[in-house]
């Protein structure tokens, strides 16, 4: 079974899994809020997640940030919709921050660092190795 994490944003949530065996996390795609639901309901048709990791939005000194209200709302969201599937918060700091500077030493464009969608997917694969490598 798959493990699934979410980069919640409220223009756009990034999406990463693993593979079946958990080895490998993969960016997945970047999901505007309001279809989120929509979006894993069909995913899960085809795949089996065990459990899904939301990144948790902290400041400097460890006090939830302003989108934390946000995200709270979603992985209430996530647990009334799919009750069989734990949910676990994770701290996101840096997270934005990292993806900007992989994309950037992926020897990809300043067109490709600028594009949010892509920094959303790819936060969401670091918050994903970051639960990974904790176990």
């Amino acid at each position: 079974m798959r493990l699934m994490a979410f980069d919640y944003g409220t223009k756009r949530i990034g999406i990463a899994v693993t593979d079946p065996l958990q080895i490998i996390a993969t960016g997945l795609d970047t999901v505007h809020p309001m279809h989120i639901i929509d979006y894993l309901k069909k995913y899960l048709q085809t795949a089996q997640v065990e459990r899904f990791i939301v990144g948790e939005p902290k400041q400097m000194d460890n006090t939830p940030s302003q989108s934390a209200i946000h995200v709270k709302g979603f992985v209430n969201l996530l647990k009334k919709t799919f009750p069989e599937i734990p949910v676990e918060m994770l701290d996101e700091r840096f997270t934005s921050k990292m993806a900007s500077a992989v994309i950037a030493q992926s020897g990809m464009g300043k067109k490709a660092r600028q594009n949010k969608e892509l920094v959303d997917t790819v936060s969401a694969v670091i918050l994903l190795q970051s639960y990974m490598s904790r176990a």
